[in-house]
């Protein structure tokens, strides 16, 4: 027989097995009483009709007792009879085994990011921008005739995470986080158990739909109750519980987490899609979709600042966070004239509300030493809720800013948080203070510095350090900065495990890693052989190492990721480094007389040369190519990278940008050519606009690496 003989055979076969098993389902089906079929039926519509009375509209007509008996009904009809369950049966909310994996998906539809606003002027010039767009859009005969005006829907800029969900004649497909804007990860079964996200619609048609995933205020407290009384530590706030929720690989961790979702656009639609984007809101929850109720319809800019200067005072009665609120031109035909730019629609902008301030005591004033030895006072506060999560502490930065606050023990201060992690006091309440506050004399000694605990000013800074560079809490510190990701990135070697190592008195110097056998990690608690060998394993791939990383694992005052670049590209090897001049060193850029002297007097350090000479048996500096960076694409261009990227971490971005001739910095300022924003961008972002700097998101930035 000839092969295409027997190819034909085998699709004959597999097309004659496909209509047996279709054969055998539709008799098994047929063989079932009609009472079932029937009484399952109504199960489903039943729990469907409850879910979307409870979980879209907020009303209730039967206790959640009572849907769950339903619901257990359902199920057990089902395990009985398996071939009544359908793709959009209430069951399947909750999917089997976690996955190995997230898969990807390329969206349908681009998914864009709106350009913010911070000032109602910034707003004006938004609605001037359009109009002006507008005007210059009318072709020549239009001209006279009609006057483009546009009108705006403003919607609550929920705090959560973007889904985009995929529905294929009226049954849910596929569910995806937004990704790069091109691509997302496929979290469906994480999705599936979210009630309010309808598995299949009120009518039959293929659409694609974005909404925002989150967790409502009221459910993370409960959560965090039940996780202090099973001594688990509490979220930080709902934003990222609902991120990490979706991102789990086992659908139950999702499902017991109990998210909410609001779809906000119909992108894509096989029928016709409404003219408006407030008709837009309404055909969706036709479809049955929950759509967020505080939506409204704006005839000119004034009626929306009025909307957001009303909403910024009663968003904290809602139970749910939001961070301002999304304007879009209404009139579909409007949007579709004035398109996009590169990164975002000039049709919509997102107007944030003013960073939250919250109040509350100073209890004490202590000190943290770092890996230098620099000395930092923190303020332990009485725990607040600021910016959706507590906050307890806040860095004083350095004695100057305590002085600059006049800041007591006791105070009452007001503390805000602006899309930075780390919060900050900006100033004292003095007309709260009773005379009980005591002033703060900052200290001569501090015992964690060991020995007679005395520190130091640093020649002119404002930084105070320890005389003894060699106690046991900077020592700690040195150890999880030498392994942590930025530095020799070995997997498995913690704080808690390097803490282990230090009271077992297995390591006490960098070198020491490297020495450690199966039978000393076997000595760790919770430790058994298989995370001893993959621990083992880690430590024995962190021995091949570039030197930009070694050099910033070393822990020299002054010397952080850019300026070990910068060294590691002048001199090429640790030998070279070690025997440069001042004057050379100095002449380097980026480098300078301050951080020069830092180095020569670490080189010429006694303890540090026998520390670096171990460390050097220990481990093989890899040779990297140098390359001409004249003729790389980024050469010249400084970038800061704030936010969250979806494809790179920021480790991975940064080197991406070094190896294309570019170098990253931390701080933004007029010299800055880009400013890459992530989600959830910093103050870094606002400052980025406010000098004018170019801003790029994450699949510019994409394009700009590939180029």
């Amino acid at each position: 027989m000839r092969i295409n003989e027997k190819i034909l055979m085998r699709h004959l076969c597999d097309s004659y097995f496909f209509v047996a098993l279709v054969l055998i389902r539709i008799f098994s089906i047929m063989s079932i009483p009609k009472e079932i079929k029937d009484r399952v039926n109504r199960l489903k519509e039943t729990i469907n009709h409850h879910r979307y009375l409870y979980h879209v509209l907020d009303r209730q007509e039967i206790g959640e007792a009572a849907l769950d008996s339903l619901k257990h009904e359902l199920f057990e009809l089902e395990q009985k009879y398996p071939e009544l369950i359908t793709p959009d049966s209430p069951s399947r909310r909750v999917a089997g085994a976690p996955l190995p994996e997230f898969k990807k998906i390329r969206h349908a539809v681009p998914q864009w990011s709106f350009n913010d606003a911070f000032s109602e002027e910034e707003m004006l010039e938004f609605d001037a921008r359009v109009k002006r767009f507008l005007s210059s859009s009318l072709k020549i005969k239009d001209k006279g005739l009609r006057i483009l005006s546009p009108t705006y829907t403003c919607e609550h800029k929920i705090d959560g995470l973007k889904i985009v969900l995929e529905y294929e004649d009226g049954l849910l497909k596929s569910a995806a986080t937004r990704g790069d804007g091109v691509v997302g990860e496929d979290v469906t079964s994480n999705v599936k158990t979210i009630e309010s996200v309808p598995l299949s619609l009120c009518e039959p048609v293929s659409v694609t739909v974005e909404g925002e995933v989150l967790m409502r205020k009221s459910i993370f407290e409960a959560q965090n109750r039940e996780r202090k009384r099973q001594g688990l530590e509490p979220f930080a706030n709902p934003r990222n519980v609902a991120a990490g929720s979706i991102r789990q690989l086992d659908p139950k961790v999702a499902a017991a987490r109990r998210l909410d979702a609001y779809c906000y656009d119909l992108s894509r639609s096989s029928a016709p899609l409404p003219e408006t984007q407030h008709a837009e809101l309404e055909r969706l929850k036709a479809l049955g979709f929950k759509v967020n109720p505080r939506f409204t319809h704006c005839k000119d800019i004034d009626e929306v600042i009025a909307y957001w200067k009303e909403w910024k005072k009663k968003m904290p009665a809602e139970d749910y966070f939001a961070d301002g609120i999304v304007v879009k031109v209404d009139e579909r035909e409007l949007q579709e004239r004035l398109g996009y730019t590169g990164k975002a629609p000039r049709w919509g902008i997102a107007f944030k509300f003013p960073a939250e301030q919250v109040t509350t005591v100073v209890e004490d004033i202590v000190f943290q030493v770092g890996r230098t030895g620099v000395v930092t006072p923190v303020a332990h506060l009485a725990p607040v809720r600021v910016a959706g999560s507590v906050v307890s502490r806040a860095t004083l930065h350095n004695e100057d800013e305590i002085k600059r606050l006049d800041l007591r023990i006791g105070d009452t201060v007001i503390l805000q948080k602006a899309g930075d992690v780390i919060p900050d006091i900006v100033s004292v309440v003095k007309e709260m203070r009773t005379g009980k506050e005591k002033p703060f004399v900052w200290p001569n000694r501090i015992a964690a510095c060991g020995g007679d605990g005395r520190i130091e000013r640093v020649p002119g800074e404002a930084a105070w350090r320890c005389v003894n560079r060699q106690s046991f809490s900077i020592q700690r510190r040195k150890l999880y900065h030498f392994v942590s990701k930025h530095c020799l990135d070995i997997d498995g070697l913690g704080p808690k495990v390097i803490d282990a190592l230090l009271e077992h008195k297995l390591v006490s110097s960098f070198s020491d890693i490297f020495t450690l056998t199966r039978g000393d990690l076997l000595e760790l608690p919770r430790f058994a052989e298989k995370s001893v060998d993959n621990l083992r394993a880690a430590i024995e791939k962190a021995r091949r190492v570039t030197l930009p990383r070694l050099l910033t694992a070393l822990s020299i005052p002054q010397v952080g990721e850019e300026t070990a670049y910068d060294l590691a590209k002048h001199f090429g090897s640790m030998e070279r480094l070690q025997n440069a001049s001042f004057e050379e060193l100095e002449k380097i850029d980026g480098v300078g007389p301050v951080v020069g002297q830092s180095l020569i007097h670490w080189f010429t350090d006694k303890d540090n040369r026998h520390l670096l000479k171990a460390l050097l048996k220990q481990v093989t500096i890899l040779k990297v190519e140098q390359k001409d960076v004249r003729e790389l694409p980024l050469a010249g261009k400084t970038f800061v990278i704030t936010g969250t990227l979806q494809t790179l971490s920021r480790e991975a971005a940064e080197a991406k940008v070094r190896g294309r001739g570019g170098k990253p910095v931390g701080s933004v300022s007029k010299k800055t050519s880009f400013v890459v924003v992530g989600e959830n961008p910093g103050s870094k972002y606002a400052q980025a606009k406010r000098l004018g700097v170019k801003v790029r998101n994450e699949k510019e930035f994409l394009e700009m690496l590939g180029k």
